[in-house]
């Protein structure tokens, strides 16, 4: 799947659609600062070769692959030899997989630790294409805090509702990657305008390309997980909107990231001692 980048952001004051380079707002004739996001530009730290690097999206990717490796190596470890490509049920469960029989005995870390895992190596890549483009997209609109709220969020309300609407074995970052596009549709229903509409039309089309793929027989895919997470990523983020000028609301989001990251480290530190548990 791919996204197209547009170099634009929103003035904080009147919200109209600017480019990244005016200091001034041409609409509102405001003074306009630079973003967060670009007084804090991760793409520099490697000298802008990677165009689309993004610090959060690069920390998910890095996370995503250590854990497709150390899955991979259990596998193959308990007789899988075509782990690189398809993963066995009993390690993608024992690494932290959507599992209804777990979760419903309170093993609630499950729905964020399956958004980390992936069930063989088209799996994975294939999401983090997605990831890189569209990752980089929703963090340069809407700030690395509110890019990592929405994303888990997206992650624990797509795998609550493949819990509550499918039996299956579950894995994927497509939960929160949906959460992302959802993210993206939300930005074109709050700003009425050419811009906004071009916006929505875009990704309301890959949400339904995505739907569609998933209902395409032999696949094994989650839509369930794939409406929950578009449906979370589009409600956190029509109520969040885009960062603006410094000051309480900000803090706040940084607050609910940090959160959603110690939520996040509570989940694999829970995970962790269920496995050694269950491997005594």
């Amino acid at each position: 799947m791919m996204v197209l980048m547009d170099p634009r952001r929103m003035c904080p004051h009147c919200r109209a659609f600017i480019t990244i380079k005016d200091r001034v707002c041409p609409y509102c004739n405001e003074a306009v600062a630079p973003r967060q996001v670009s007084r804090d530009d991760s793409s520099q730290l490697v000298g802008g070769f990677i165009p689309h690097f993004r610090f959060n999206t690069t920390m998910i990717l890095l996370l995503n692959f250590g854990l497709y490796i150390a899955t991979t190596i259990f596998s193959m470890r308990g007789g899988n030899p075509d782990a690189v490509m398809n993963l066995d049920i009993r390690t993608l469960v024992s690494f932290g997989a959507k599992w209804n029989i777990g979760l419903a005995q309170g093993e609630w870390w499950r729905l964020v630790t399956a958004g980390f895992l992936h069930g063989g190596l088209f799996h994975i890549l294939m999401n983090s294409w997605v990831l890189f483009d569209l990752g980089a997209q929703v963090e340069e609109v809407y700030g690395s805090s509110r890019m990592l709220v929405v994303y888990f969020i997206a992650t624990v309300g797509g795998f609550y509702a493949s819990f509550v609407w499918s039996p299956a074995v579950s894995v994927g970052a497509s939960a929160g990657l949906f959460g992302l596009i959802g993210a993206m549709i939300a930005l074109g229903v709050r700003h009425r305008n050419p811009m906004g509409a071009a916006i929505r039309g875009m990704y309301l089309r890959w949400a339904i390309y995505g739907i569609v793929f998933g209902l395409l027989p032999g696949f094994h895919i989650d839509n369930a997980a794939h409406i929950g997470g578009l449906a979370a990523g589009f409600g956190i983020a029509y109520l969040a909107g885009t960062p603006g000028r410094e000051g309480v609301v900000e803090n706040i989001w940084r607050a609910a990231s940090w959160f959603c990251i110690l939520m996040t480290a509570v989940s694999f530190l829970k995970m962790y001692l269920w496995f050694a548990a269950s491997t005594q």
